[in-house]
């Protein structure tokens, strides 16, 4: 796999996935990008460039371990794409790493030609999920043979009396079956000490974000799933209204990883904003 120096010396490693016009894409947890794949097909639209944020998959763990924090993470983005020779990216980001995504478009808006956010996390804007929005949303699985032990749970950690979040699992995808709970098993975050920094003080700066955002002019797609607890979309809807030009697509009866729910779906509309 082909690595490239951060601006602290770390060296960092990526992935390339098919071929066309470059698309950077930015995991989330932060955990080993593998768990991305290559987006249920989606390299057959582009030529997917796959970071694996530091300390994760093959990517060196680095000396300072403040450099994990969201906002430090903004500086690797914009060295991969030093490195890769590229005036503008597409920038695609999931999960946590659409903050990452959304920093970085903020901080350099000349940069990004268009930013897609897949299952967006709302920590960069600070806009709130409450846990009524969540219960709500869990509400429309009742019918699922799991859900009496899972909506338990969850009820549980949003009253701050539990927090079995192995038990919540099958409500992040569409379907709970043995491709879901194989792809669960191998997307667990395996470095600590990254996922706990991550969102550090000092992580997200929401007002100016918020601000730089409000002029960033480029298309921004923002797509999730029916069924997203992380990311609702009734949630993901006013995190749509910081974007002059952003486009909600909500697919229906997926969870928080839509590329295997239905990967047809989920491509076709990826493919159709990457050809603006």
């Amino acid at each position: 796999m082909p690595t490239f120096p951060a601006p602290d010396g770390t060296r960092l490693s990526y992935r390339v996935i098919g071929d066309g016009d470059p698309a950077v894409c930015l995991p989330g947890g932060p955990t080993d990008s593998v768990y991305l794949g290559d987006l249920g097909g989606l390299s057959a639209h582009c030529r997917m460039i796959v970071l694996d944020i530091r300390g994760t998959g093959r990517s060196a763990v680095p000396n300072d371990p403040s450099s994990y924090r969201c906002d430090r993470l903004v500086d690797d983005v914009e060295a991969l794409r030093e490195h890769l020779g590229l005036p503008r990216i597409d920038l695609l980001g999931h999960s946590a790493g659409t903050n990452i995504a959304m920093q970085y478009a903020a901080q350099h808006p000349e940069k990004v030609s268009k930013l897609a956010l897949i299952g967006p996390s709302t920590r960069a804007l600070d806009v709130a999920i409450t846990g009524e929005t969540r219960l709500e949303l869990a509400r429309l699985r009742e019918n699922e043979p799991w859900f009496p032990t899972a909506f338990a749970a969850l009820q549980a950690i949003g009253e701050g009396t539990g927090s079995d979040w192995q038990a919540v699992a099958p409500f992040f995808w569409g379907r709970w079956d043995a491709t879901a709970q194989r792809h669960h098993a191998d997307s667990q975050p395996s470095n600590p000490e990254a996922v706990a920094v991550f969102s550090a003080d000092g992580a997200f700066s929401p007002e100016s974000t918020r601000a730089a955002l409000a002029k960033y002019k480029a298309p921004v797609l923002l797509l999730t799933g029916e069924f997203d607890l992380n990311s609702p979309p009734v949630t993901v809807a006013e995190v749509a209204e910081t974007f002059p030009d952003a486009t909600v697509a909500v697919q229906p009866e997926a969870g928080h990883y839509p590329w295997l729910d239905d990967p047809d779906w989920f491509v076709a509309a990826m493919a159709t904003f990457l050809r603006r």
